[in-house]
């Protein structure tokens, strides 16, 4: 789990009206995921939480920007956030809990791993994971509309991308690095040729079925 603390607080006008600008103040995070869809490898979620005093132009959802502006923005938002928290659910904890919670869990432990703690999370999709440390709103394409969720999309693709990248070499001949797990032709192919390693998801129907096949025979 990699995080960056920070201690800057961003201000919220009193609820009443009546007081101070900064009488009360919160922070709020982005929350993203990728790698749901992969047939192998972990997933990757991060919470960002975005200095309004340092903004950074281009955030946007990682899936509309090419690999070479990620990769750019990724040490600009690590610089200037306030705090992040990315985390990897591997393999064995996604087919034990299947995707969907693994997600749930993976987005909890990246809210709670941020320094300091945010008040609110604003979720890509439509969808809560239960037992937030902060409140949450879950918003449909958020990670285009909001700064926070599409800098926390970008930290989530980028490290999941590169860490594919490392286990291609200790994987070889399934090409981790090119298609980074998701069910290409060419892994499809590679799969059935070599049969799965110990990153690919078992509960996944393209692996699970393979695997029974071999059971089988």
């Amino acid at each position: 789990m990699a995080r960056r603390p920070a201690t800057t607080l961003h201000p919220e006008p009193s609820s009443s009206g009546d007081g101070p600008a900064d009488a009360r103040r919160i922070l709020v995070a982005g929350v993203d995921e990728a790698g749901r869809g992969p047939l192998a490898g972990p997933l990757a979620v991060a919470a960002v939480i975005l200095d309004p005093a340092r903004p950074i132009p281009g955030l946007n959802d990682s899936k509309k920007l090419s690999e070479a502006k990620r990769e750019a923005l990724y040490p600009l938002i690590v610089e200037r956030a306030l705090a992040y928290c990315i985390v990897l659910v591997e393999r064995d904890e996604i087919d034990r809990l299947n995707i969907f919670q693994a997600t749930m869990s993976g987005m909890r432990r990246a809210v709670a791993g941020l320094v300091p703690a945010a008040h609110e999370a604003l979720v890509d999709g439509n969808r809560l994971p239960a037992d937030l440390p902060c409140r949450g709103r879950a918003i449909v394409g958020g990670d285009a509309l909001e700064p926070a969720i599409g800098a926390a999309s970008i930290l989530a693709k980028v490290s999941r991308d590169r860490l594919m990248v490392l286990l291609d070499a200790v994987h070889p001949g399934y090409g981790f690095a090119v298609h980074k797990g998701y069910p290409t032709p060419a892994h499809l192919a590679s799969l059935q040729r070599l049969g799965p390693c110990p990153q690919h998801r078992r509960s996944f129907a393209p692996v699970r079925r393979l695997l029974a096949q071999r059971t089988l025979f």
